[in-house]
């Protein structure tokens, strides 16, 4: 990216990115790793795909709120991770492999820490829905708005100016090839 009059756009749009996946990651530590005083625990559900089996058994209401619920969560980091990169030009499929891992390592992590929190359980569904959220968030915000961004700057900075004293002059001389003497 050019340095310029957009670079201050840009250290404010990376900025913003930055304190808001902070906000957002400190408000799911905090609702994810704090202490539930509960009667009784279910054990850890390693199986992959068990507990949505379990969801989808209690009926569409309960279903589509445990689930919606696991798909919102980190939903967000699909929008805030590559806006706290501040890449405008970018492959998507980087992009989109970059966020998803990351998303992916971070719900691991938080799952990893919930085994050491009193009435906290460790779901790998959780992990699985959690990354889809992300997945399906960045896919749905995140090129659409690159694209509009790509275009606005397009729009906005135009042929690159010359500087005052540079002049078009023509074209480059060359000098003849002349034969060396024995």
């Amino acid at each position: 990216m050019r340095q310029g009059s957009d670079s201050q756009t840009v250290i404010r749009f990376r900025a913003a990115g930055i304190l808001l996946l902070l906000a957002h990651l400190l408000f799911v530590g905090w609702l994810t790793l704090r202490p539930l005083d509960v009667p009784w625990m279910t054990a850890s559900n390693l199986q992959p795909l068990a507990g949505i089996r379990a969801d989808l058994a209690l009926g569409p209401v309960e279903a589509t709120r445990r689930i919606g619920g696991e798909l919102l969560l980190l939903a967000p980091l699909g929008v805030l991770l590559p806006m706290a990169g501040g890449r405008l030009f970018v492959s998507p499929w980087a992009s989109m492999a970059r966020t998803v891992a990351a998303a992916a390592l971070i719900s691991l992590g938080i799952a990893l820490a919930q085994t050491g929190v009193p009435g906290q359980r460790v779901d790998v569904d959780s992990l699985l829905l959690n990354t889809v959220g992300v997945a399906l968030a960045h896919l749905l915000v995140v090129p659409m708005c690159r694209a509009r961004l790509r275009r606005r700057k397009r729009r906005r900075t135009g042929p690159a100016p010359r500087p005052a004293d540079e002049k078009a002059q023509g074209s480059t001389p060359t000098i003849p090839r002349v034969g060396i003497a024995p």
